[in-house]
C-alpha cells in the first residue's frame, strides 16, 4: 500500500523543517524523513556543539589573561567532562526542540529511516512506499575520509567523533588547515593539548587573501600551535605513542608523532545511497546534486537544498535555499540562487567575517579595485577589550563604487561584517556605507570610516 502526501522532505537540516512548516501552513500534507538525528549537521555535529566549545576555550584563554585586566587569577584547569556535557546539552536541547516542533505540526508526519527514491514521485522508507508530487532533498554532507596511505591502519577522529568524546588529547595532530581544522586546533590548544596542524597547500585557508592567511597563521603560532604547510606526501602509521604522520615538507621533522589524529580535509554529500538515478536526478563528479537557479534538480518536481547541492556548505545558505524555494512555490516569487551574496565566518579567536569577493578574486575577475585597510589596533572597541589582533579590509570597484567584498579579522569580525553585507544586499555602494551611522563604542562604527579611506 502506498501512502500519499502533497510533499516529501528528506532530511531535517536547516532547510527541511522550515520548509515543512511553510508547506503545512499552506494546507499541504507533508512527510518528513530523517535517517538519524533531527537537526542536521549544525545542531548535532557542527555549529552548535562546536561553537559551544569555542566559548569554553575562550573563557579559559581569557582567564589566563586576567592579569592584563588587573584581575588576579590562579591556575586555570579544564574539566573536560563538564565542557563536553555543556556542548552536548546545547546540541541535545536544540535537537529535541526541532523534533518536538516537527511532531507538533498539523498535516506533518515525521518518519525515521533510510529514504530511497524509487521514481521521481515515490520514496521508500524502511518497508513503506510514499508518493508525492513534490520531493525536497535536504540530506546534507558528511566528513570526507581521504584514501591516504595508512589510513586503514590507524585510529582517527572526525569532527563528529571528536565532539562525541570528552577525551583531552596529549598531542592532537590535525590534517587539514582550513576552517574546521583551525577552529579545533585553537579549541584544543586552549584546553591544554599540544596541537600540530598539517596542511598540504602552501598556506592555511588558501581561498583567503594571503594577508588573511598569514595573520591567522601568526596568531595560531603565537598560541604555540605548530603549523606545517607544503605537506605533499602525507602518510600514516601506528606508533606506540599513538600515530605517526609522515609529511614531505621543505623544513622541519618529516614525521610528526601525535597521541590522537583529527581528519579535517573536507566533506562529501550524502547522495550516494538515495537512488537518485531511479528518479532522473543528476549529480556532478563529486556527488553534489545539480540544481538550477531555483534549486530545481534535473528531475521535474524534485528540489535539492543545503549542503547536498554544492551551493554553499553553511547553515545560513541552507536556510536561504529554503527561503528561495518556499517563496517561489508559495508566493509566486522569482528568487534566484545567483542573487545570493557569499558570506561566512571562521570562528577562531579572533574570528574572521567574510563577504563577497576577496581582493585576489576581484582582481582576477578584471575589476579595478580600491582597497581600505585598518588594523584593529586603530579600533577603539578592540583596544578597550585588549583584543587588537587582526584588521578590517574593504574591496570596492574603482569604476562603479560597488562594494565587491570585505574581510574583518578581529574581535566581533563575524558580527561587524553584517554592516557591509546588509549594504550590499540592499544595493548600496561604498558611498552609502561611508554615510551610515553606528553606535559608539562598537567595532561596527569604524566601518563607515573604513569606507572613507579607500585607496587605489
Amino acid at each position: 500500500m502506498t501512502r500519499r502526501f502533497d510533499a516529501i522532505v528528506i532530511g531535517t537540516g536547516q532547510a527541511g523543517p522550515s520548509l515543512a512548516a511553510r508547506l503545512t501552513a499552506a494546507g499541504k500534507t507533508v512527510a518528513v524523513i530523517e535517517r538519524h538525528l533531527v537537526g542536521g549537521t549544525c545542531v548535532n555535529t557542527g555549529c552548535m556543539p562546536t561553537k559551544t566549545l569555542v566559548a569554553s576555550a575562550y573563557a579559559a584563554h581569557l582567564a589566563r589573561r586576567g592579569s592584563n585586566f588587573g584581575i588576579v587569577t590562579g591556575d586555570v584547569r579544564i574539566d573536560m567532562a563538564r565542557v563536553h556535557a555543556r556542548s552536548q546539552k546545547v546540541s541535545t536541547d536544540a535537537r529535541d526542540g526541532n523534533q518536538s516542533w516537527l511532531q507538533s505540526m498539523q498535516h506533518c508526519t515525521l518518519l525515521f529511516g533510510h529514504a530511497r527514491l524509487e521514481s521521481a514521485r515515490t520514496v521508500r522508507v524502511n518497508e513503506e512506499l510514499l508518493e508525492a508530487e513534490q520531493i525536497f532533498l535536504n540530506v546534507g554532507a558528511r566528513v570526507l575520509v581521504p584514501n591516504m596511505p595508512g589510513i586503514k591502519d590507524v585510529p582517527y577522529f572526525t569532527n563528529s567523533s571528536l565532539l562525541a568524546t570528552d577525551a583531552l588529547p596529549d598531542h592532537l595532530v590535525i590534517i587539514g588547515g582550513s576552517y574546521i581544522g583551525l577552529e579545533f586546533a585553537q579549541i584544543y590548544r586552549r584546553f591544554g593539548s599540544k596541537v600540530t596542524v598539517i596542511e598540504k597547500g602552501p598556506r592555511l585557508i588558501g581561498r583567503e587573501d594571503p594577508e588573511v592567511s598569514d595573520a591567522i597563521h601568526a596568531f595560531l603560532q603565537a598560541e604555540a600551535i605548530t603549523v606545517r604547510t607544503n605537506a605533499d606526501c602525507i602518510h600514516l602509521a601506528p606508533h606506540q605513542q599513538g600515530v605517526a604522520v609522515g609529511i614531505d615538507c621543505s623544513q622541519g621533522d618529516p614525521t610528526v608523532i601525535g597521541s590522537h589524529l583529527l581528519l579535517a580535509v573536507g566533506r562529501r554529500p550524502n547522495t550516494d545511497d538515495l537512488g537518485l538515478d531511479k528518479a532522473g536526478v543528476d549529480t556532478d563528479t563529486r556527488g553534489y546534486i545539480r540544481v538550477n537557479d531555483r534549486l530545481e534538480t534535473t528531475a521535474a518536481g524534485i528540489w535539492a537544498l543545503g549542503d547536498c547541492n554544492g551551493q554553499g556548505a553553511f547553515t545560513h545558505t541552507s536556510y536561504n535555499d529554503y527561503e528561495i524555494v518556499a517563496d517561489n512555490l508559495l508566493n509566486a516569487a522569482n528568487r534566484k540562487l545567483t542573487d545570493r551574496i557569499p558570506c561566512y565566518a571562521l570562528y577562531t579567536d579572533p574570528p574572521l567575517g567574510r563577504v563577497g569577493k576577496t581582493e585576489t578574486e576581484a582582481r582576477a575577475a578584471g575589476h579595478h579595485v580600491r582597497i581600505a585597510h585598518r588594523p584593529m589596533t586603530r579600533v577603539g572597541r578592540a583596544v578597550e577589550k585588549d583584543e587588537t589582533i587582526g584588521f578590517m579590509k574593504l574591496v570596492v570597484d574603482a569604476d562603479t563604487d560597488a562594494i565587491l567584498g570585505g574581510a574583518f579579522l578581529g574581535t566581533s569580525g563575524d558580527e561587524a561584517i553584517h554592516t557591509v553585507l546588509d549594504i550590499m544586499q540592499t544595493g548600496g555602494n561604498a558611498t552609502t556605507l561611508a554615510h551610515t551611522m553606528h553606535i559608539h563604542p562598537t567595532v561596527c562604527e569604524l566601518v563607515p570610516t573604513l569606507a572613507g579611506e579607500l585607496k587605489p
